[in-house]
């Protein structure tokens, strides 16, 4: 099984080339497409728009949401083409890690002048390489 933080940064670099050859201001799906079909590439299996059922209080929802990349079976990855990241797109991934049950989670944008502000690392109760004050959803926090 190859190690997620290694998976995690073959995502990033495919994405940086990608936005520095690119550019800003493609649709989210382009993104997608490139990306999941460079890391297929290195070899990595990665699913599209992975369907998500939920289960809640006796009820089932079938494809209650989509997983934009799910890589190696265990890396979330949801893409944002948009000026600046708000609050609102790390909570929604956040809430994929814990309705899957995943460790780790990127939110990469696409849409700002660089890469660098738009990439972030979630992290749902994952040990092995976070710290305790890193892990987004402790007692505590």
């Amino acid at each position: 099984m190859v190690d997620i933080d290694r998976i995690s940064g073959d995502v990033l670099d495919v994405a940086l080339r990608m936005h520095r050859e690119l550019g800003p201001g493609l649709l989210e799906s382009v993104y997608e497409m490139i990306l999941a079909a460079k890391l297929t590439a290195l070899g990595h299996a990665v699913e599209r728009q992975r369907p998500v059922d939920i289960e809640y209080e006796g009820l089932r929802f079938d494809a209650a949401f989509r997983i934009d990349l799910l890589v190696a079976g265990r890396l979330l990855v949801e893409i944002k083409s948009t000026e600046r990241l708000s609050p609102a797109h790390g909570k929604q991934l956040l809430t994929y890690l814990r309705l899957t049950g995943q460790p780790v989670g990127l939110l990469i944008n696409f849409g700002g002048a660089t890469l660098k502000e738009g990439v972030k690392r979630i992290v749902n109760d994952y040990r092995p390489s976070a710290a305790p004050r890193l892990r987004v959803n402790q007692k505590g926090n």
